[in-house]
Order: structure tokens, then C-alpha cells, then sequence
């Protein structure tokens, strides 16, 4: 998953994928940072409730009323809200939990802290064949539309093969999960360019599923929106993701692209239907692109509004202040996220300038310019499968740690023939800590014998990076990608960011063994897999090196002191919005 848009997919090249020394083992040095916090590791899996029956447990001291602001610095947040395009951080996190339901779902467990997960729109996790390449679930009967009407297995039929439809919903997850994956034809584009597949059946409330290769995460994939239900009738896109209709506790009231969302009340959720849900506030407005330094001071003055605010990003510089201030209503949040580099493959084809970009990477300085806690928020990296995942096995690319060193990358490129090589990336000149970024991962290259030319962009980093025709990609040698597993498995990190022709493999490797390996592992016992997932990564990473992997990152929130049930969602790395109340 995406981590938001580029974070925000337009947020920049610098803020979103710095990597930062200090915090793993003396990698680094101490970078400036007053904090105590250390970096914290995420867990390799949830617990999976199969009875879980609604309502969600209740959240202690909870009231209902209420309006809760969010303030989402330096992130436009999504171009439109369809389901089916749902593949980033920042729009599952809402959406899943307030307006989007999906077979399964997360939720937090009061008396672990830990998320977990229960079934959704399903009456259970699913049940599979014993290979599973089969999965059969049944719909629930009181799952309702905003509109009243009941939720059907064939609208979640149509949700599921509407995203194989890929030229139209070109930033959705369907590419990866479903397509290569649901056993329909391999030209099937969805309904409405395509007609029926029988890999997927409804018949009265039970759905199927049929895989052409063992899928045993289905049930964890069926937590995304993306394949959850869309109306048989007024669904077309793009018109369709201005408004979506609802099926959680919240609807849309209004929502302006790069602006606002407002939500209110859905009077036709069912709190018995739904074991992982709260309606507790009124009304949630979020606000996109907010500044991050006016984000911090409202959260620190103390006062009626602020009180009521939530901030899904707190800035370093404030960092002290804000967790003195806010005392448990500041979170520093794990995931199993990663920042990275990813040299054009085609464009600098020899491994030895890519280990140098590995080695001319200034981690210290690019995280300090840009605003990031070294060894809290940000430690450096080696593999795509991070720490605290199953069958995550630490190695170094190239031998040992990257970290800055000008004269080893100098002394590669003489090695390879390129001394002085060009490289050329965009950034995001709107803000002044991305720019500063910027500068100082361009200075970086610079010392280390690389030639520089950097091109301001404020618009979709990802959109930009998928379209080979646009003449600014075609200058690009070094691109970007920041990633979040969608859930805890080698499957959602390799395939996404290193399968041919896949929207986020920005260094447009392809690789025939690697696209073999990965579709063979899929059929390997189940027990077997996360260890065959560990070496593939390793494989990559020092054979190919098609992505630098910069960091691991852990995130900052906050919420004033009105706000109630403020947790983190280990599932999303992001903010556990389904528990939020304004104490009354």
C-alpha cells in the first residue's frame, strides 16, 4: 500500500522517503535529536476472530457528539474516493473505517492494544478449499446501503470483478491481488467492458471465489474496500468516486479534492452488524495539505478548538514539546513501512552506479532538512521486507549498511566507468523542508561524484511515474516509492514494488526468474513461504538492487485534550479512527 500519495503521492521526493541514521545497532550517529523515543519494531501478524459478532467492543469513557477535526499536513489526500482505486494509507485508513465496509475488517483489542482481525460484511473470516484456491463467504442480511437497501453477494461480486478493470482504476490494488490472482480469463477487464467471469459466483447471500494459484491471505485481503460491494446501477467513474454510498456508520456530506471531507452520521448503519465500528461523533471534517508547523502550534495552544483537532502528522521540531504537552494523546506509531530510492534500471543498467547512489545518500542530512527524528521516526534500511515481518531476514545489499560515504561512491563510479554520472529527480518545491530535502540529498550526490539536476513538480509523483509518454518521466533516472505492507507477508511487499509492469515498480525492473519465483512461492506450503519470501528479497537486493531502500519509518500523531479513544492502527500505520469520541 502506498504510503498516502507520495507519502502524498505529491507531497515530494524528500519529505516522505528519508532515511535517518542512529537507532539500529550504532549504524549512526546521534544526528541532533533531544528525544528519548527509540524506533519501535512492528509485530509480524494479528490474531484472527472468526466469531466476532457486533457491536465493537465499547471504548472506555466514551461519549457520542461532537464534531472531530483532522488536520493532514503536507498531504493533498485522495484525487477521488472510489473504492476500487482505494491503495493508500491515508484514504484506507478513513474510509475503511468510517464510510467503507469489506468482508473482513480490523479492529483494536481493549484489553492487548493490538489489532485484530474479525469479519465484516462476512459472517465469518471466509472458509477455503484445503488448497486454497477456493474461498466461500456469506453476506449478512443486515448490512445496509446508506440508502436502506440491503448489501448483496452480487455487489460484492461486482466490487470484486470491477477491479480487475485496470486501465480505469489505474491507482487500485486490483492490479495485484486480483488480476494474475481470480481465475478470470487473462484479457478479462471487468463488467462493464467484459461482461460475467464464473470465477466469482453469488448465489442468494454466499459469495466465491475461485484463485488460480493458493491465495491463503484472501481473508486478509478481503479487508480492502476494493473489493468490497459496488451498486449494480449509478457507479460509472469517475462520477461515482465524487460520492460513494456508504455502508459504515459515516456518509460523505462533502468532499473537495485537495480541500476537505466532511462526514455525518449513515442513519442506516446497524451497530449489531458490525463488530469493528463506533458512531460516537457527529460530524468529521479532515482537512488536507495543511502546514505542518501551524498543525503543531494548534495543537499547543490549548484552546477550544484545538481541543477537538487531531493532527495525523506532528512535526520533529516540535516533537518534545507536543509529547509533553499532549501526554497520551501522542502517539508514535509502528508499521511495516519503507522508504525508497529506485534507479531506472533501463537508464543506469550497471550495479556498481547503483550501489553508489546507495552510498552517496546522505541520511543524516536529508533527515534532518526534511523535518524527521533519526532512531525514532526514521533508521536505515536494507531489504523491502522490514523488521518484525514474517520471514524478514537482515542482510546489506551491498556487503554492509548503506550510509554516507562520498569516496566509496566516487570510487564505484570510477569502477563502472561513469564518473560524474547525471542523475536527475523530481521534488516538490511548495514546501520548505521538502526543498530543503531536496538540496540536501542533491548536495549528497554531488560530493560523491554525481551530477545533479533536479526538477520541481507539485502534482501526482505516482500518476507522473506511471506515464512512460510524459515527457518529464522521460528524463528521470531516479524515482521514489514509499510502501506500506498491506498486510503482514512478503506477498504485499516484493511483488508490488519488483513485478513487471506493476504501477508502483518505479525503477521499471523486470526480471522473468523473479516474476517465476515469486508466482512459484505463492504455491509453496503455507508454513514454508515467509522464509522463501526473506530470500527472494535478499536475491534481489544484491543481485539487482532495483530499489535503494532508504529507511524504516515510524509516524507521529496527536490529538487535543476533548479527544477520547486516541490509539494508533498497526494494520494501517495510521490513526485507529474507529474508536474515536469528543469527551463531553
Amino acid at each position: 500500500m502506498k504510503r498516502t500519495k507520495s507519502l502524498a503521492v505529491v507531497v515530494g521526493f524528500a519529505m516522505v522517503t528519508l532515511a535517518a541514521c542512529g537507532g539500529d545497532g550504532g549504524d549512526g550517529g546521534d544526528s541532533g535529536s533531544t528525544s528519548k523515543d527509540t524506533f519501535k519494531e512492528a509485530g509480524s501478524g494479528f490474531e484472527q476472530v472468526a466469531d466476532a459478532q457486533g457491536p465493537a467492543p465499547e471504548v472506555e469513557g466514551a461519549a457520542t457528539g461532537g464534531t472531530i477535526t483532522v488536520l493532514i499536513p503536507s498531504d493533498p489526500g485522495p484525487e477521488d474516493l472510489d473504492p476500487t482505486n482505494g491503495w493508500s494509507v491515508l484514504g484506507n485508513s478513513i474510509q475503511q473505517a468510517l464510510t467503507n465496509r469489506s468482508l473482513t475488517q480490523y479492529r483494536r483489542n481493549p484489553e492487548s492494544g493490538e489489532m485484530e482481525l474479525v469479519p465484516d460484511l462476512a459472517t465469518d473470516l471466509g472458509t477455503p478449499n484445503k488448497d486454497f484456491t477456493e474461498w466461500e463467504f456469506t453476506i449478512k442480511d443486515d448490512a445496509k446501503w446508506e440508502t436502506g437497501d440491503p448489501v448483496t453477494a452480487e455487489e460484492v461480486k461486482n466490487g470484486i470483478l470491477r477491479s480487475f478493470d485496470t486501465d480505469t482504476f489505474t491507482s487500485g490494488p486490483g492490479q495485484a491481488y486480483t488480476v494474475g490472482w481470480v481465475d478470470c480469463p487473462e484479457d478479462y477487464a471487468g463488467p462493464d467492458k467484459s461482461g460475467d467471469c464464473d470465477a466469482v459466483k453469488a448465489d442468494g447471500q454466499k459469495l466465491t471465489i475461485r484463485t488460480s494459484k493458493p491465495f491463503p491471505d484472501y481473508n486478509f485481503w478481503s479487508t480492502f474496500m476494493a473489493i468490497g460491494p459496488i451498486p449494480m446501477e449509478n457507479s460509472t467513474f469517475p462520477a461515482y468516486g465524487r460520492k460513494p454510498l456508504s455502508t459504515g456508520p459515516y456518509k460523505i456530506k462533502e468532499f473537495r479534492v485537495n480541500e476537505s471531507l466532511t462526514l455525518v452520521k449513515n442513519d442506516q448503519w446497524d451497530p449489531a452488524s458490525d463488530p469493528a465500528r463506533h458512531q460516537y461523533a457527529d460530524e468529521w471534517v479532515f482537512k488536507f495539505d495543511q502546514d505542518q508547523e501551524k498543525t503543531d502550534q494548534i495543537l499547543l495552544s490549548a484552546n477550544a478548538d484545538s481541543a477537538t483537532t487531531v493532527a495525523n502528522s506532528l512535526g520533529a521540531t516540535n516533537a518534545n514539546e507536543l509529547k509533553a504537552a499532549l501526554g497520551s494523546n501522542y502517539i508514535q506509531q509502528t508499521g511495516q513501512c519503507i522508504s525508497t530510492r529506485t534507479p531506472d534500471v533501463n537508464k543506469i543498467p550497471d550495479l556498481k552506479v547503483r550501489q553508489a547512489i546507495g552510498w552517496a545518500f546522505d541520511f543524516d542530512n536529508v533527515q534532518l532538512a526534511s523535518g524527521n527524528i533519526p532512531g525514532v521516526t526514521r533508521i536505515p534500511a536494507q531489504g523491502l521486507m522490514p523488521p518484525g515481518m514474517s520471514g524478514y531476514k537482515k542482510f546489506f545489499p551491498a556487503g554492509e549498511q548503506f550510509k554516507f560515504d562520498p569516496d566509496k561512491a566516487k570510487a564505484l563510479l570510477e569502477e563502472a566507468g561513469e564518473p560524474g554520472f547525471k542523475l536527475t529527480f523530481v521534488y516538490d518545491d511548495s514546501d520548505a523542508e521538502l526543498k530543503a530535502g531536496a538540496e540536501a540529498e542533491k548536495a549528497g550526490y554531488e560530493q560523491a561524484g554525481f551530477t545533479v539536476e533536479m526538477i520541481p513538480y507539485q502534482e501526482d509523483f505516482y500518476a507522473l511515474f506511471d506515464d512512460a509518454d510524459n515527457p518529464i518521466n522521460k528524463k528521470l533516472n531516479l524515482r521514489m516509492a514509499n510502501w506500506c505492507s498491506d498486510w503482514p507477508a512478503g506477498s504485499t511487499m516484493l511483488p508490488p514494488l519488483v513485478g513487471t509492469d506493476q504501477a508502483y515498480n518505479t525503477s521499471y525492473f523486470s526480471n522473468p526468474e523473479v516474476d517465476a519465483r515469486m508466482d512459484e512461492i505463492a504455491t509453496l506450503p503455507v508454513e514454508d513461504q515467509p522464509a522463501a519470501w526473506g530470500d527472494l528479497d535478499e536475491e534481489i537486493g544484491t543481485k539487482y538492487l532495483p530499489n535503494i531502500v532508504t529507511a524504516y519509518r515510524n509516524d507521529l500523531f496527536g490529538a487535543g485534550a476533548n479527544i477520547g479513544g486516541f490509539t494508533g492502527d498497526g494494520a494501517m500505520s495510521a490513526i485507529n479512527y474507529k474508536d474515536l469520541f469528543v469527551k463531553q
